[in-house]
């Protein structure tokens, strides 16, 4: 943790630099940030950044970082009151060391100095309006992670990991139906070996990337396309189940419920195939969600199907309610689909709680029931009856088969 200071207040003379760099080096710096580099007596960076600013490393030393990497950054935090500057890619604060260093040094003693991102760079490059466009870092994380931004006629920018990371996209891209998109290759920008190259997904044969490229993408959907709707309650074959699902209306009505929030964390008890926390995390980047659910192969079920709709960050905790529930993070909302009716499962989810967060249970069961009107009776809240019908062949003609109809008890905790 950060030692306690004014995070508004800046000491005089701040002992850290965070200065971003781009591929051209010393010539990209301005007078600033040539003279913090010169000035520190530690430099910390990657070898390509070191490299980068060699010529302004003399009486300092420079650090690689060390592998595997400290999220810690105890080298660094180590020499506060010395004169130390750390040397990131772009943006420190976008995607970067920044953002870690941030956890634990306060604003008050650090000086930062970004350098234009990969994303803006790519923006001017292609003429994109930056503000209009999708943005992903798949650096270091799940290509998964674009399914959701695959909608016809938009634009992306993907920041990659390596040199394979392009020819993965593509692979991605034409196995979901977006295989005439066209993928366009931007490789070490800002630098002596900038290149730009395009391609069709389907067709990509790129060779020899650049390990440092981010791909642009000009989605186009092939009939039958992935795509993942906006909406709450996606479609139910989006989904691989068993049958233990939250019907595709029903679940647009739970999701309206829950009320997700900015930043929020879901507990999801008795998930059966993911679907309602996958919808949680797909309303914003920042939702989090974990899915508890008891049998093996549902659990292995619901992270495929986190991954196939693009949330590969869902948690799944697999075991029994109550017990499951115990020293996971404190949840702002709960969702109860199955299992609600054991024992002691209903009472420690309404203690997990923590104030002012909601709790919504589905029941089909009369069992279920029972225990959503007593819970109605003991702390109040919100009762409703959800009942769906859906056309069914009766002979040669069609009639209105119903659904099993549920009751959905909501409640915020005071």
């Amino acid at each position: 943790m950060p030692p306690e200071s004014d995070p508004h207040h800046v000491t005089a003379d701040p002992w850290l630099s965070i200065i971003g760099i781009g591929e051209d080096g010393v010539a990209g710096l301005g007078a600033r940030a040539k003279a913090l580099i010169a000035d520190a007596s530690v430099v910390f960076g990657g070898r390509r950044h070191l490299h980068l600013a060699a010529p302004l490393i003399r009486d300092g030393r420079g650090e690689s970082w060390p592998q595997p990497f400290d999220a810690a950054m105890q080298a660094v935090v180590a020499l506060r009151g010395e004169k130390v500057c750390v040397l990131a890619s772009g943006d420190p604060f976008l995607f970067g060391v920044g953002v870690t260093l941030s956890r634990h040094v306060p604003p008050g003693e650090y000086v930062a100095i970004p350098h234009p991102s990969a994303f803006s760079l790519a923006a001017a490059r292609l003429g994109w309006a930056l503000q209009d466009i999708e943005t992903v870092s798949l650096h270091g994380r799940s290509l998964d992670l674009i399914r959701p931004l695959l909608h016809p006629g938009r634009k992306l920018l993907a920041l990659t990991s390596d040199e394979g990371g392009p020819a993965a996209l593509a692979r991605l891209l034409t196995d979901s139906g977006f295989g005439q998109s066209r993928l366009t290759v931007l490789e070490a920008l800002g630098g002596a070996d900038e290149r730009v190259r395009h391609g069709l997904a389907e067709t990509f044969a790129l060779a020899a990337i650049n390990v440092l490229n981010i791909a642009a993408v000009e989605v186009v959907a092939s009939p039958g396309a992935r795509i993942l709707p906006l909406a709450c309650g996606l479609d139910d074959d989006l989904f691989d189940h068993d049958g233990q699902i939250t019907k595709r209306q029903i679940r647009a009505l739970t999701m309206s419920a829950l009320s997700p929030r900015r930043g929020e964390l879901l507990w999801d008890i008795g998930a059966g195939s993911g679907s309602v926390g996958i919808e949680w995390m797909l309303q914003h980047p920042s939702l989090r969600a974990i899915a508890i659910e008891t049998d093996a192969t549902r659990a292995v079920r619901i992270g495929h199907n986190a991954a196939a709709m693009g949330v590969p960050g869902l948690r799944i905790v697999r075991g029994n309610a109550p017990d499951a529930l115990a020293g996971l993070p404190e949840p702002d909302a709960i969702f109860i689909g199955g299992g609600g009716s054991e024992p002691g499962v209903f009472d420690a989810a309404v203690a997990a709680l923590h104030p002012h967060g909601r709790l919504v249970a589905n029941a089909v069961t009369l069992e279920m029931e029972a225990v959503l009107l007593a819970a109605h009776a003991r702390l109040g809240g919100s009762l409703s009856r959800l009942e769906i019908s859906r056309t069914a062949p009766i002979g040669t003609m069609f009639g209105w088969r119903p659904a099993m109809p549920v009751t959905q008890w909501s409640w915020t905790k005071p």
